[in-house]
């Protein structure tokens, strides 16, 4: 019976050590501080980004890309379909801001099975710089952000990129999407950046041109479903890594809906099971709902109130609650409650993963594949 209960309790107290490290690491990553002085000053910057469909705030989030305070950069708006609902406001946009230089670029190139991807093909080409952002529409671009993606990039640096961070949700699900977004997926982002096994994440990622060219340039990136996955295997083949920056970037949710939220969790788990299976495997073991019941069980078996277990859960879901106070993430009095059912469904989720690889975004259906592009 004491070799069960220490296995129990060490079990717990494992799981509970790594998840209050990747939170202070988080924390120290996220700390508030002025964006370093570049003493040969700033290289033009092309910012590429596509769009599909009005996201919720689109105003706002593309608006957003007109006011970086940054000396030289040229925005490219990329749309798929010319017939997109969000033309009229890009439009709109580039002649209320006539004095940038931006432009907005329609069609398609199919170079992979992500249609994102092939959307972003024209951008990349029409770039007239050597640095190159590829931006997701749905983010918020804070007036310093080329600033904060270029300070962590460093001569063995390939890719910076940046996790998004929900904010304004405006229905319960989207509440729900926040706690995966934030004190989940993108906390254990910052923590692997942390311990030097940084990986790219698509919402923002600044490359190097002639990095990627020598790797095949941006149709090198349909080597996988999705590209920020592709994105990292080009750079660690290449000897280099993934940086993230150590500022996060506001992702607006609006009123999202529970199918939709959950379609999207399976989508980026059976993503993330498909190019990287070790990794995926070990989602399993994260949460904190089973640690809890494995305090309380020791507890109980060595002759201690098992609600100890419930004191467990408190301190496992107080320090997130701490680390979106501290951060200005989104958080509310359903937040503890929506973390506690976020790691009760992991398993369930982790399975669903593993079952099927088809998916479907923003109304294409796709296969979950490494090599896609043939």
């Amino acid at each position: 019976m004491n070799s069960l209960i220490w296995f129990l309790a060490g079990t717990s107290a494992i799981a509970a050590i790594i998840h209050l490290t990747s939170i202070a690491l988080t924390l120290l990553k996220l700390r508030t501080k002025p964006v370093r002085e570049f003493s040969q000053g700033m290289p033009p910057v092309s910012v590429v980004r596509p769009v599909c469909g009005l996201d919720a705030d689109a105003e706002t989030t593309l608006r957003s890309t007109f006011h970086l305070d940054y000396p030289d950069y040229e925005i490219i708006f990329c749309v798929a379909s010319p017939n997109d609902p969000v033309i009229p406001l890009i439009r709109r946009l580039i002649g209320e801001y006539s004095a940038a230089r931006a432009q907005l670029l329609t069609g398609d190139d199919p170079v992979s099975e992500n249609p994102k991807l092939n959307n972003c093909v024209k951008g990349w080409r029409a770039a007239a710089h050597d640095w190159i952002v590829l931006s997701d529409s749905n983010v918020i671009l804070p007036p310093d952000y080329l600033q904060r993606l270029f300070e962590v990039w460093g001569e063995d640096t390939g890719l910076v990129c940046a996790p998004p961070v929900g904010a304004v949700p405006r229905s319960i699900p989207a509440e729900f999407e926040c706690v995966f977004l934030n004190e989940y997926q993108a906390r254990w982002q910052y923590f692997a950046d942390s311990i030097g096994a940084g990986f790219a994440q698509g919402k923002s990622m600044l490359w190097r041109r002639d990095l990627l060219e020598a790797k095949g340039g941006i149709a090198a990136l349909g080597a996988e479903t999705a590209e920020d996955a592709a994105s990292t295997k080009i750079v660690r083949e290449a000897g280099l890594v993934v940086r993230l920056a150590d500022s996060y970037f506001v992702q607006p949710l609006g009123n999202r809906g529970v199918r939709e939220v959950w379609a999207r969790q399976v989508r980026w788990a059976r993503l993330r099971r498909v190019s990287f299976p070790l990794c995926f495997a070990l989602e399993i073991l994260s949460g904190g709902i089973w640690p809890s019941i494995l305090a309380g069980a020791a507890a109980h078996f060595a002759g201690l109130p098992w609600l100890l277990g419930l004191g467990f859960a408190a301190l496992w879901y107080g320090a997130e609650a701490t680390l979106a106070r501290r951060l200005g993430w989104h958080w509310n009095w359903r937040s503890p409650l929506l973390c506690a059912f976020r790691d009760l469904i992991l398993p369930g989720l982790w399975f669903e993963g593993w079952r099927g690889r088809n998916f479907q975004w923003r109304g294409n259906a796709m296969v979950a594949a490494p090599n896609s592009a043939g």
